[in-house]
């Protein structure tokens, strides 16, 4: 759907040449929302006006549908855009225009007929929860409305993908879920393709199949939410991770001052619909051991269920390392932190 292939932009000349953006390489999915996070700076802005092409590449492709747009004359890079919808952090509505014309703007520039963009329009008012408000102005809607018109701006040509450039950090927390959901919800009924930015973690943690993370213009670490989240590799993502109120990584225990016959220290991670079945129970049932809960966390991203525990396991090693042997067999990534059983 989305291919990006050695992508380097670059600002300024000799000596004082601005490095945005070092050798990206990114495939985004049909369909999929797939998220961009990265600090003030870090260039994610910048790579994601790179999709459309609001920023031209220094070197490297950028493939939409199977199409080069690095490659394009300026008329079919125009007909390209048409189907790359964009929505941004400050609307970027009219201000003297009511909240029809401001949906209708693109199909004008379109040429599409009038009876024809109005029928759209309605549509469009009605998938983003704003038909009592056809006739207002921007001054009069609030935030979150706002961005529900430029949504629905954004969609007016029928795009195959959507950029959305910060999209709710002008947001109050409320709103900003409203506004979650409402992407979500267009992402199931018109199998569009999101791509987003954002700097906050639990955007990414709400709505995105899979995330990378940017830095000094580097792509440090990407993959499936879960994967990342529950194994952060860079410290940047570790930061982003602490964030999150419920904080996916609970912390290692401190059991170096424990005595040996303490027992084994495990941390064990459950992802999908393993989370709420009674696997640890089960296992140490069958192989005789012992254990007693030292921390745990249990919660969701997007649709998928996730848990960490951290247990003492208490009762002979071969005991504790069959019950280990048992746990991964079922697809529990278990990490021993010490092992002090005889």
């Amino acid at each position: 759907m989305i291919e990006i292939r050695k992508l380097r932009k670059q600002y300024g000349s000799g000596s004082r040449i601005t490095h945005a953006l070092q050798e990206i390489n990114l495939t985004i999915d049909k369909g999929e929302i797939y998220g961009i996070i990265g600090h003030s700076g870090a260039g994610k802005s910048t790579l994601l006006r790179t999709i459309n092409l609001l920023e031209r590449p220094t070197e490297g492709s950028v493939f939409v549908d199977g199409v080069d747009l690095t490659a394009l004359s300026t008329k079919k890079l125009q007909d390209q855009r048409r189907r790359i919808g964009m929505i941004f952090q400050h609307f970027n509505l009219l201000s003297s225009a009511t909240v029809e014309e401001n949906i209708a703007f693109p199909l004008r520039l379109a040429g599409t007929a009038k009876s024809e963009a109005r029928r759209r329009v309605g549509e469009l008012l009605a998938l983003v929860g704003l038909t009592e408000h056809g006739k207002k102005y921007p001054a009069q809607l609030s935030g979150g409305q706002k961005q529900r018109v430029g949504i629905a701006r954004a969609l007016a040509t029928n795009p195959h993908v959507l950029l959305c450039d910060e999209a709710t950090s002008a947001l109050d927390p409320q709103t900003t879920n409203s506004i979650l959901n409402l992407l979500l919800d267009i992402n199931r009924k018109l199998k569009i393709t999101i791509v987003l930015i954002t700097h906050e973690m639990q955007v990414i943690r709400s709505i995105c199949d899979r995330v990378a993370v940017i830095h000094d213009g580097q792509i440090v670490e990407q993959g499936p939410v879960a994967e990342v989240f529950l194994k952060p590799r860079h410290d940047v993502t570790r930061q982003f991770i602490e964030q999150v109120a419920d904080s996916v990584e609970i912390d290692k225990p401190d059991v170096s001052g424990a005595p040996a016959q303490d027992g084994t220290v495990l941390k064990i991670t459950f992802l999908g619909e393993t989370t709420y079945e009674p696997i640890l129970s089960r296992t140490v049932q069958q192989t005789g051991v012992t254990f007693s809960i030292l921390q745990g966390t249990i919660s969701r991203m997007k649709n998928t269920p996730y848990g960490q525990l951290v247990v003492r396991l208490q009762g002979p090693r071969d005991a504790a390392e069959n019950t280990i042997r048992l746990l991964r067999e079922h697809g529990l990534d278990v990490e021993v932190y010490s092992n002090g059983l005889v």
